[in-house]
């Protein structure tokens, strides 16, 4: 019983942690908010290349294409590499789009590899041997920048040389689409708004987060390059790059929308994967960080940052080891539920966001679906810590697409549609710590811990929600139409059309 004890000592003081952390980087966010210097004018306008990693995005990718070429930059200074890994009709529907952007004077061109060898990596590796630019821009599938995007962000790389890479902050298509899709909105504007404003206000190293973001070239190259031996290679290039004394930027108010999630084991796959790339970000980097020589603020800081995932599977070893406790009397001695002050973190996080981005009163309506992101949170806790373990475990795997459904004000029409996932049996262990979690708030109802039933329904509730959300969204569904795909890319974002002579890219096989 002393070695349960222990596990579950250890894991709540390690979740206060975390949480502390929380606290400082809203502390720091409200210290420093409104000290942003001023964006530079644009100088000049150099070439860039847009890379645009898919991967079977059949509802998406003429968007993507078309909101990339309508971008407000001169045409002979954008060239757009689709970095194309499908094996269905997305290259089709890919090839012509850029046909017809070509046509429109857009230098477009769609790059297939042998193999899909290293995922996105390798994609984004085999792409940057052909690119033309300087700088190197990405944009995931479900993504449509803004005109501006060029304009806002290249500027900050031409007047600083020891700027590496820009993150901006990400936006939501769909986020009124459900409380599911809500309250990942409201996790997403958390990180967006105070955690990386805060870590890049304080001098700590930030992370890229994949897409909607511009690159140094001559960073990438100086970093080591992409590299696939973690499934998070946006986060593993991006502190290599600040080791090596780069820099990194976050523009919060340059804004990138995109879709998020609607199908909760989307969701859980999304997860799993960032968990899993983030930890052996973490076994790769862990080493240099607190070698590095820096600040010790701001190695802790990274340290914390790289290994955020862990909490997964702590709450799973707080929740695991209570009922024995119970059973035993011994969590009397300690009844931690009181030292969860730390947990209040991260809704103050998640208001202090909300609060910044909308205001008179409409930030209450957005923040009122808290409750539900911690419910989901708690109940992808099981999905997480597996791939917390797998990213302990090896380097590397099986880079899990998110599916898209080109979700824009939409509600329902999904279920049942191409690329929709099937039901996980992850489902039977998330169904079966519900229980375990009931069953510890008899135990403590009968021995009058009552301090513990607040913290016991809370995962209760929270594996029972995914689990039955997980079951219903997988439910056989009668026929429906299909979710058509546009004929022709239709951009979001429209601007006159000038004709100039056509400008393929070199290299890589072209298609269309």
């Amino acid at each position: 019983m002393t070695f349960i004890f222990a596990l579950y000592l250890g894991a709540a003081l390690l979740l206060a942690l975390y949480g502390a952390h929380t606290i400082l980087l809203t502390l720091i966010h409200w210290h420093r908010r409104g000290k942003a210097a001023p964006s530079p004018p644009l100088m000049a306008t150099p070439d860039v290349t847009i890379q645009l990693p898919i991967y079977n995005e059949a509802h998406v990718i003429q968007r993507l294409i078309g909101a990339v070429a309508s971008l407000d930059w001169p045409r002979e200074r954008l060239h757009v590499q689709v970095l194309d890994d499908s094996d269905d009709e997305t290259t089709a529907l890919a090839a012509a789009s850029a046909e017809k952007w070509r046509r429109a004077g857009v230098d477009v061109t769609v790059l297939r590899r042998p193999t899909r060898e290293g995922y996105k990596a390798g994609a984004l590796a085999y792409g940057l041997a052909t690119a033309k630019g300087e700088f190197i821009a990405i944009f995931d599938a479900d993504f449509v920048p803004s005109p501006d995007f060029l304009r806002r962000t290249v500027p900050h790389l031409l007047a600083d040389p020891g700027l590496g890479f820009i993150q901006t902050r990400w936006g939501h298509l769909n986020a009124d689409e459900s409380p599911l899709t809500r309250s990942q909105a409201l996790a997403l504007d958390g990180h967006f708004v105070v955690e990386q404003a805060a870590r890049q206000a304080a001098g700590w190293f930030i992370g890229f987060n994949g897409t909607a973001g511009i690159w140094r070239r001559a960073c990438i190259a100086d970093a080591g390059g992409w590299r696939h031996d973690t499934l998070a290679e946006d986060l593993d290039l991006s502190y290599r790059a600040q080791l090596r004394g780069w820099r990194g930027r976050y523009l919060g108010d340059v804004v990138s929308p995109a879709e998020v999630p609607p199908q909760l084991a989307a969701l859980k796959r999304q997860q799993s994967r960032w968990a899993q790339g983030s930890i052996q970000c973490l076994r790769l980097l862990a080493g240099p960080v607190w070698r590095s020589g820096r600040p010790l603020a701001l190695r802790l800081a990274a340290l914390l940052h790289l290994s955020g995932y862990l909490v997964h599977p702590l709450m799973l070893i707080l929740l695991l080891t209570t009922l024995p406790l119970l059973w035993n009397d011994a969590s009397a001695r300690w009844p931690l539920a009181y030292m969860s002050l730390a947990s209040l973190g991260p809704p103050l996080l998640y208001a202090t966001a909300q609060r910044e981005l909308y205001r008179r009163g409409r930030w209450l309506r957005r923040y009122a679906f808290l409750p539900v992101l911690v419910l989901v949170g708690t109940g992808v806790a099981l999905s997480n810590a597996r791939a917390v373990l797998h990213g302990l475990r090896a380097p590397g795997g099986t880079f899990k697409r998110t599916p898209k459904f080109r979700r824009e004000g939409q509600r329902g029409g999904w279920l049942g549609q191409r690329y929709t996932l099937p039901l996980e049996g992850i489902v039977v262990g998330e169904i079966l710590l519900a229980l375990y979690a009931l069953v510890a708030i008899g135990i403590a109802t009968a021995r009058a811990h009552y301090w513990a039933i607040p913290f016991l329904a809370l995962y209760a509730a929270g594996f029972g929600l995914v689990a039955g959300l997980a079951l219903w969204q997988a439910r056989p569904v009668r026929s429906k139409r299909p979710i058509p795909l546009p004929p022709h890319p239709q951009p979001l974002f429209r601007k006159r059309e000038r004709r100039v002579g056509k400008n393929p890219l070199p290299g890589g096989e072209r298609v269309g």
